[in-house]
């Protein structure tokens, strides 16, 4: 049950006001709109919230047995004196009254917000059944818990208070709904229904608050605390994101605010320096419902799709058809020159379905990414299959992670000429010229690119990994995470190595980790010569601006100068330096 209770999934809907927002869940009823959130202040109030809940229990048993007595003495048949004594039944279930008084324990919460919460976990359970039956008699359940709320909201009269910086989960919210809310402490909203001129959708614009509506399902879905991400741009919800997903949003959601002034007059432009040195500038993705905002904010292609997300909570592995009809929503798309589809990076603790199979100590050195499509090669040619096939629809990159060496890089192009061949000789019409490429984000990869060039049509340094493998930190332990440092000499030094393998190899080289779209670092890439920067759309119009304000020449000069330096902290000085004195409006408050 923990497992399942902590489970990242992701849910679709329709993104109704931008903007991305993490908090937690606040699941709203407007029928238990009486049990608010209430905190108890002291622990020796909890042996009287517990009185009060066992007082409310007795007068809603009492209540329902004089019901019984007037359907009786009336001759109202028998079907409600059934249902009365199912009631009963259950406000007399000791696990039922434990687990209530174990919430007011265990939370010191009040005993209103207890009771909800062990409907919600009924509710849990009862979702779970098969039988559509008994997993409809939770409404017997939820029908006990409301009338003991409102026997004791009855006599509870302290101030009704919500949690602050909550995230509104609701079938739908009416003008009296918001009216009840505390709109001051929302974060955002998240609803079954809904669409862009429903009042939810026109709340959260008029509030600049991120929403997501039609999502079918959300209320059932996910408990109150929950975590919970809302991406209003690209209609996504992600309830208990594990911490890579948390980070990558809280990256994204930082971007955001950023973009919020006039960056945008600069999206539609060409990232050109003034000496006309051109860079390419794509996307990164997770979703195909992203491509909209990543065109908005001027990617000019997708630079990195992160397939394993197609993969998330599933039961059943994906089909083929499946994975087709997904990267044919990537390729080929008005407005995009190309999409680079990065195979699966599955494996270790990433959304594998039977992830207890995968079970490793350290799951970042394990079994994942192109180890495990090597080790599940069946598994790896449904997927190749299907970028193969929508290689017809438009210019397609197809990607490996995690290439460590060339036997690797090898035995994945001997794999995917299998399958092409297969295709082939089932009549399957491919694209004319499908490029190949590896990220690079080990450093064995980067000692040895000048022969992986050989094999490859281009290089895609993944930074994130990257780093955290050359400075021997795990970027999400909080413990050493003041260590991940992109300026570090040896991390600047390696990428240098990398771009200028790839050149003399004549193959081009991209960058697709966060360094990419962090604009400060933005004069050193260029400076780098890589061909080609993949970021978070939000961060495009402003890596744009940069490169749009300097000179290829003042780049290189910059970049000589910290290869120079021997510390991170007299690259950081430097840096940060130069970027204010360039861009004093952009960096007034830069701290590296």
């Amino acid at each position: 049950m923990d497992d399942d209770k902590t489970k990242t999934f992701v849910m679709k809907g329709i993104g109704v006001s931008p903007g991305v927002v993490i908090g937690k869940a606040y699941l709203f009823n407007r029928m238990d709109i009486q049990a608010p959130f209430c905190k108890l202040g002291d622990a020796d109030l909890i042996p009287s919230e517990i009185d009060r809940f066992l007082e409310a229990l007795h007068e809603s048993e009492t209540q329902l047995l004089e019901l019984k007595k007037k359907l009786v003495d009336s001759g109202g048949g028998m079907e409600p004196l059934y249902i009365i004594d199912v009631h009963i039944m259950i406000m007399r279930d000791r696990k039922f009254i434990d687990l209530t008084m174990q919430n007011i324990r265990e939370m010191s919460v009040s005993a209103e917000w207890a009771v909800r919460m062990t409907l919600e976990k009924y509710q849990e359970m009862f979702d779970r059944m098969e039988d559509d039956y008994l997993r409809g008699r939770i409404t017997d359940i939820q029908h006990v818990g409301q009338k003991i709320i409102n026997n004791l909201a009855c006599k509870h009269h302290a101030p009704l208070e919500m949690p602050e910086g909550v995230v509104i989960i609701a079938a739908d919210l009416s003008p009296s709904d918001t009216a009840q809310l505390k709109i001051d402490k929302v974060l955002g909203f998240a609803t079954d229904v809904g669409g862009k001129t429903s009042h939810t959708a026109i709340v959260a614009r008029s509030m600049e608050i991120p929403a997501v509506v039609a999502l079918k399902s959300i209320t059932s879905a996910v408990s109150t605390n929950d975590d919970i991400i809302i991406d209003g741009s690209s209609g996504v919800v992600i309830v208990n994101p594990d911490p890579e997903i948390r980070r990558r949003y809280e990256w994204k959601k930082k971007l955001y605010e950023k973009a919020q002034d006039d960056l945008l007059d600069y999206a539609g432009l060409p990232a050109v320096t003034k000496d006309n040195h051109r860079v390419e500038i794509g996307g990164n993705i997770e979703f195909i419902e992203e491509i909209p905002s990543a065109i908005h904010h001027g990617a000019e292609g997708i630079g990195l799709y992160r397939t394993e997300f197609i993969y998330i909570n599933r039961q059943e592995l994906p089909d083929e058809e499946e994975h087709l009809a997904n990267y044919r929503s990537v390729v080929g798309v008005e407005g995009l020159s190309w999409a680079t589809i990065r195979t699966f990076d599955l494996g270790g603790d990433k959304f594998f379905p039977d992830k207890k199979s995968f079970h490793e100590m350290n799951p970042q050195l394990g079994m994942r990414a192109i180890r495990f499509c090597l080790k599940e090669k069946e598994l790896f040619k449904v997927q190749l299959r299907a970028i193969l096939r929508a290689s017809v629809y438009g210019k397609l990159r197809i990607m490996f992670p995690m290439i460590s060496g060339m036997e690797e890089i090898r035995e994945v192009k001997s794999i995917l000429a299998e399958v092409k061949n297969d295709l082939l000789s089932e009549g399957i019409q491919l694209g004319k010229k499908i490029e190949t490429g590896i990220m690079i984000e080990i450093p064995s990869a980067v000692i040895i690119a000048d022969q992986l060039a050989r094999e490859v049509d281009f290089f895609s340094i993944g930074t994130n990994d990257l780093i955290q493998y050359t400075l021997a930190i795990d970027r999400i332990n909080e413990q050493v995470s003041y260590l991940y440092e992109p300026l570090h000499p040896a991390v600047l030094r390696l990428i240098k190595s990398v771009v200028d393998a790839g050149h003399k190899a004549g193959i081009r080289v991209a960058m697709c980790g966060e360094m990419a779209g962090e604009p400060a670092y933005t004069m050193i890439l260029v400076g780098m010569g890589l061909d080609e920067l993949s970021m978070n759309p939000l961060a495009i119009p402003r890596v744009k601006k940069i490169i749009r304000g300097i000179t290829l020449k003042a780049a290189e000069s910059l970049l000589e100068k910290v290869l120079t330096l021997s510390s991170l902290e007299e690259i950081k000085t430097f840096v940060g330096e130069e970027m204010r004195k360039r861009f004093p409006e952009d960096f007034s408050e830069i701290s590296l």
